[in-house]
């Protein structure tokens, strides 16, 4: 039986309560922002740190984030402000590139975690799924403003997009690809892969490079989303920027998950004898 003939996009881009309007990209993020701290602090306390560190590391992390993230979709996207660079500080209508997002935001976590003499491969640890769910749900804000959508599609899960929002020469087709929510499906497979399954298959996996098997992860779902997107892009040899980025960045991660795969932590995250236990180190970079 086809329950869904295609999923129709909102009619406005915010959220009423009472006599106030919020943007509901805004409320996305935020709601992924708290959800990811919530994961973290958990994580945080499974190890016997103290789990209010994650607060401080939210509050640099997450302007650091909005920052690096935004400057990223100016930089890779600049034709859009040429002719008006006051929009590339309109955050609020979207665009935020999660390759500086994720970069600004660690940077402005581990400013937080030396300041706090947080072991940093703890930090790396706690927030390895808390990122991938908080992209998860700040995906949603994208359904809100009706972008991030691929191909034409005839698929019962295809998205429906106003006409105004289609891109040129795409006019005639009335439901996309949801790249977005392929994207938010993903992300969240990644926090069930990074929780559940990569401590059973690598249990002897270093400390803190959980972080690099969560970006490895994250690059193989981006690369094949990224080949069903339409919207204009910057290309390099013929593909988007962010295809390249892609298959640099998770070759690289998962360069570091395999010369890390035995670091000699023990399954309870104990780390073996010669080993860097999470007691004693203090905030080292890795």
């Amino acid at each position: 039986m086809q329950f869904l003939a295609s999923i129709p996009s909102p009619s406005t881009n915010s959220i009423g309560v009472g006599p106030l309007n919020f943007r509901a990209y805004g409320v996305c993020i935020a709601i992924g922002v708290l959800a990811a701290v919530w994961l973290a602090q958990r994580r945080m306390a499974q190890r016997g740190q103290d789990p209010e560190v994650v607060t401080s590391l939210a509050m640099w992390g997450v302007p650091f984030g909005v920052v690096g993230g935004r400057l990223y979709h100016v930089i890779t996207d600049n034709q859009r402000f040429r002719g008006d660079w006051l929009e590339a500080f309109k955050i609020w209508e979207g665009g935020l590139g999660i390759w500086g997002a994720v970069a600004g935001g660690v940077l402005g976590g581990l400013i937080a975690a030396k300041r706090a003499n947080v072991d940093v491969s703890e930090v790396f640890y706690a927030i390895a799924p808390a990122i991938p769910l908080a992209q998860a749900i700040g995906r949603v804000g994208n359904w809100f403003n009706q972008e991030l959508f691929g191909r034409p599609s005839g698929l019962p899960w295809a998205l429906e997009i106003d006409q105004a929002r289609r891109p040129p020469g795409f006019v005639d087709s009335p439901a996309f690809h949801p790249t977005f929510l392929y994207e938010a499906l993903w992300n969240l497979g990644v926090v069930v892969l990074i929780i559940w399954v990569v401590p059973k298959v690598l249990p002897r996996l270093r400390l803190g490079y959980e972080f690099a098997a969560y970006v490895g992860l994250y690059t193989v779902g981006r690369l094949w989303i990224e080949l069903l997107r339409i919207d204009t892009a910057n290309k390099i040899l013929g593909q988007r920027i962010n295809v390249w980025t892609s298959l640099i960045v998770g070759a690289v991660a998962f360069a570091f998950v395999w010369s890390n795969r035995n670091g000699g932590r023990r399954q309870g995250g104990e780390a073996e004898p010669g080993t860097r236990s999470a007691s004693s180190s203090t905030a080292n970079s890795n």
